[in-house]
């Protein structure tokens, strides 16, 4: 659901949409959540493996993008101040990539990559916070945000130049989705009381609504995605109610060609956020060689149409290279395997715990057992 917000936010840019579904911080809570998982077994492991997912797709859309930025006149000393030093960030996303100007609808979106990037890397850190201190390891982004937004020079992010001020800014804003996951997965959000969930989920989703009301963007539009201090305090209000609900999935069984598209979106979701915005881009252009715009009142929906078979085209040729990242054997769509896994393969720590009761149980049989074939004592056994 995520993922297709953002497709159908950046074709059709309705502003209440962002209100609907902050769907990007749905995405930091989901992959907090999932790297609480991981940490659990090993920090290293968890940190690594997630670097090694992000990258490969990244190289492969550098090596369409870059190539054709500089035979379309992207120079050093172009009006933008980019420089091709900064190439580097193409390979390492520790800032946003540099790019011209006219391929802007395919930079746009890399801040996503930017911000995962650092949250994955700052969550061995957060993790050991959360676990002794999980309240302010969910205060300390929003009061590192507040700081950006409120205090006077925007407390010094102009001294860092506004690569590093983005950087800072953005994972601010959507780090407190991301200890909120570790929250859900750990079992201590699903700990509270309802009744206290809502309230600081309500006050979370009033604070930033009316943040916006009285702070607009600077086209004057209350859209989220413009204004860091509603967005982060939104999106944290929706993520916590959404993880708290925690809905179950597994009667995506009983549809299996939905349960397969679901699959598809997920192995392929950094393809598809990477190049759905120049799909969008390309499908007025395409479109118009197809006289699209003669549908009339269904004109919008036909470059839609035409941007979601664009998109096919990455997803089909490139897409597997997200499979070779994961060490997964490459398929052109990875339906079967996925859609024949369990819908809700998650472990929740409740059935953690059942199922560390049931070893305990099933050693403690094995041990009468031995008691009763081999004539050990129980006290022979502790001592053995």
């Amino acid at each position: 659901m995520a993922i297709i917000r953002v497709v159908v936010f950046h074709m059709f840019s309705v502003v209440w949409l962002s209100y609907a579904f902050p769907a990007m911080g749905v995405m930091f809570a989901l992959g907090g959540s999932l790297m609480a998982a991981s940490l659990q077994r090993s920090a290293v492991r968890a940190v690594t493996s997630r670097i090694r997912r992000l990258l490969p797709a990244l190289w492969v859309l550098a090596a369409f993008v870059v190539p054709v930025m500089l035979w379309h006149g992207w120079t050093a000393a172009d009006p933008n101040g980019r420089d091709l030093r900064l190439l580097v960030f193409w390979l390492v996303p520790l800032a946003d990539p540099p790019g011209s100007a006219w391929a802007g609808d395919a930079t746009v979106v890399l801040w996503y990559l930017v911000t995962y990037l650092w949250l994955v890397l700052l969550s061995p850190l957060a993790w050991r916070l959360f676990r002794r201190l999980p309240l302010v390891a969910m205060a300390v982004p929003l009061a590192v945000l507040a700081a950006t937004q409120l205090a006077p020079g925007h407390a010094g992010l102009d001294l860092l130049g506004w690569r590093a001020a983005a950087v800072v800014v953005d994972v601010a804003t959507f780090g407190a989705c991301w200890i909120a996951g570790f929250a859900h997965r750990t079992g201590a959000l699903g700990r509270l009381h309802p009744a206290q969930v809502a309230v600081l989920a309500g006050a979370c989703l009033a604070a930033g609504a009316g943040w916006a009301v009285t702070h607009p963007a600077e086209d004057g539009s209350g859209n989220l995605n413009d204004i860091p201090l509603a967005q982060g305090l939104y999106s944290l209000g929706f993520a916590v109610l959404l993880l708290r609900a925690a809905p179950a999935m597994r009667w995506l069984r009983r549809f299996p060609l939905l349960d397969g598209a679901v699959s598809v979106l997920n192995a392929r979701a950094v393809t598809i956020y990477l190049w759905h915005n120049i799909a969008i881009a390309l499908c007025f252009w395409v479109g118009d060689l197809l006289q699209v715009w003669q549908l009339g009142p269904w004109t919008q929906l036909g470059y839609f149409g035409v941007a979601l078979v664009l998109l096919c085209v990455p997803v089909l040729v490139l897409g597997p290279v997200e499979d070779l990242a994961a060490r997964r054997r490459p398929a052109l769509l990875p339906v079967q395997r996925a859609a024949t896994a369990p819908a809700d393969a998650t472990v929740t720590v409740r059935d953690a715990g059942r199922w560390r009761q049931r070893r305990r149980r099933s050693a403690r049989h094995a041990l009468a057992a031995t008691d009763r074939e081999g004539g050990h004592t129980p006290d022979a056994m502790s001592r053995r």
